[in-house]
């Protein structure tokens, strides 16, 4: 919001209290007659040098912040008990305690606040320095605690926020209490939804505003391919994408400040956002970004180009300058999952973790394989009733589907008791959250990594429970089709990764091989194997000497194997060369003189098809 939006806004205010009245009642809340003494005192000075609040507020901020503790205590409890607005230099300047001063003019509501924020988890110290920031934005808007709108707490959170930046003072001693602020607001129907805390990640150095100014058409084109791949594309996606085409964008102008436009790139402008992206600082702290960004990233801007190809756009270069070779091969590891002792371990010292949080976000975790974005997902209501059974609904994840879990009667009883604490008044329909705001990443993960440590068994991440859950399950007896369906696969495919992991034919036959070579090794009497042994596969092998014929070869898979051993010539597999063509000859002239029409008419085809190369 603009600075004249926020100076356009007025908030509803109380009728303004006479400064006499305030000063009588200032003394009067006093705890011993001195001290009320000494209140008079203030307020006749006070008097005696602003004359009023309006000349308070004309004076210069730093010369009402240059007077004694006592006047600026005094000018601050008369500003906020006749609803004056302050301006912000003053009040983050002044360090006058406003969390006092507004709960001495409401104190029901300076008691529901602390009630309301401790309910949902935080603790006394936490909101009694949510209240203070509460009680500026009052002081900033000129409202009561209970007539503070969403919109007069996002203007005077912005006020704010604005002031202490001019002050040089950002930092946790404001950005963590307005954090928990946000929430606790957002509950009680006055602030705006709250989002999910992300970990630190590196963006693009140049913002669209910037790319605009140097390179309009350039903007213009990728903003409109923006907008458009937001119609079908989730949030996430297009933020993903815009952040792609952002970096292009800020390398452009600033070594390339000839290319303003789309039609201008050229591969090696590629090749150096290539360079420039694999050198980038990682995501969480790592030293370099890891090959999937950077296939991600090429990925989407050869996307990018091919469909403003396509559509017609007439911004767009001659040709495509990034090509499939530029993202990395992508590796296709088996799923990492924990054996069974392993296993056994982490769930143990899951159990008795000592956040309730923590020991259902894994049990969740490992008893219905969901991703952890479909954890977070998940709803109050995704409990339902089948039957006489109780099944868990995932919400629509990665794959843009959702599907129902069986509830292990343990899991639901925990999904129950985590209900049971949560406080009705809050205003989410999420089942995971904290402090009143939905439950980041990293929160899950610091879960699953505490159960491991605790169990000594190393690095775990969230996902290997998934691929354990699918392992434990291929491994005794369960059909790929139900795992398909367990784990929300639109595919086979993506299930029969499992099934290379737990192939028990794989190691029966193994083994069973391994024995009889050990065998050989401690005997050279066996050097000679027995046909017994020589396996099926080598059976085969020297006993389907019909694949070899006369006058050709037979080519069918032996899953189609034949019984007939006199139409080989007018079947589909057959197949010959130059060297069979005196056989062919002898056996056209064979049923020739014999009066065989048919037969004589299936290898003058045979003959006719071979050229001169005899191919």
């Amino acid at each position: 919001m603009n600075t004249a939006v926020l100076e356009a806004t007025q908030p509803q205010r109380q009728p303004a209290l006479e400064l006499d009245r305030i000063a009588e009642g200032y003394a009067a809340a006093a705890a011993t007659s001195s001290v009320a003494v000494c209140r008079a005192t203030t307020a006749a000075r006070f008097r005696a040098r602003f004359g009023s609040l309006p000349g308070w507020l004309a004076s210069p901020v730093a010369a009402r912040i240059a007077v004694s503790g006592p006047d600026r205590a005094y000018a601050a409890h008369a500003a906020v008990m006749s609803f004056t607005v302050v301006d912000p230099g003053f009040v983050v300047a002044s360090h006058c305690q406003w969390g006092r001063h507004v709960a001495a003019r409401e104190p029901l509501a300076s008691a529901q606040f602390r009630s309301d924020a401790t309910s949902l988890g935080f603790t006394d110290a936490q909101a009694q320095h949510m209240w203070s920031r509460l009680a500026q934005i009052c002081v900033l808007t000129g409202c009561s605690c209970h007539a503070l709108s969403e919109q007069d707490y996002r203007v005077g959170r912005q006020r704010l926020l604005r002031a202490v930046g001019a002050e040089h003072r950002v930092g946790n001693a404001l950005t963590t209490p307005l954090y928990g602020l946000d929430a606790v607001m957002f509950h009680r129907g006055q602030g705006p939804t709250p989002v999910r805390r992300r970990s630190s990640n590196p963006g693009p150095e140049t913002d669209w505003d910037t790319i605009a100014a140097a390179a309009p058409v350039l903007a213009a084109t990728m903003r409109r391919y923006l907008d458009q791949v937001a119609v079908s594309l989730r949030p996430g996606s297009v933020a993903l994408i815009d952040t792609a085409l952002q970096q292009l964008a800020g390398l452009l102008i600033a070594g390339h400040p000839d290319v303003t436009c789309v039609a201008a790139i050229r591969r090696e402008h590629i090749e150096a956002y290539r360079t420039w992206l694999a050198a980038r600082p990682g995501y969480r702290g790592r030293s370099t970004v890891s090959q999937t960004t950077v296939g991600m990233r090429m990925g989407q801007l050869r996307c990018f180009f091919e469909r403003i190809t396509e559509w017609g756009y007439h911004d767009a270069p001659a040709r495509v300058p990034v090509y499939a070779c530029d993202r990395p091969t992508k590796d296709a590891p088996l799923p990492r999952f924990l054996d069974d002792p392993t296993a056994a371990k982490f769930m143990a010292a899951a159990r008795v973790l000592p956040h309730e949080f923590d020991r259902l976000a894994i049990e969740l975790l490992a008893r219905t394989g969901m991703r952890k974005g479909e954890l977070l997902g998940l709803t109050i209501d995704s409990v339902v009733q089948i039957g006489s059974a109780y099944w868990l609904r995932t919400p629509v994840g990665k794959l843009h589907n959702d599907r129902y879990i069986p509830l292990h009667p343990e899991l639901k009883n925990m999904i129950d008791h985590w209900l049971a604490g949560r406080p009705d008044w809050q205003d989410s329909d999420l089942l995971l959250t904290h402090q009143g705001r939905p439950v980041p990443q990293t929160r899950v993960d610091g879960a699953v990594r505490r159960a491991a440590t605790a169990a000594g068994i190393g690095h775990v991440h969230p996902h290997q429970l998934r691929h354990t859950l699918a392992t434990q399950a291929i491994n005794r007896g369960m059909s790929l089709e139900a795992i398909a369906a367990l784990l929300g696969h639109k595919t086979m495919t993506m299930t029969m990764v499992y099934a290379r992991i737990g192939d028990r034919t794989v190691a029966e036959e193994y083994f069973n091989v391994t024995a009889k070579v050990e065998a050989l090794y401690h005997d050279p009497s066996k050097a000679v194997l027995p046909d017994r042994d020589e396996g099926p596969v080598m059976a085969n092998l020297r006993t389907e000497t019909h694949r070899l014929l006369g006058n050709g070869y037979c080519a069918r898979p032996a899953q189609l194997d034949c019984r007939f051993e006199t139409i080989c010539e007018s079947c589909t597999y057959f197949l010959t060369s130059h060297e069979f063509l005196p056989v062919l000859q002898h056996q056209r002239d064979d049923a020739a003189c014999k009066g065989q029409t048919a037969r004589q008419e299936i290898f003058n085809t045979i003959l006719q098809r071979l050229d001169p190369t005899g191919t």
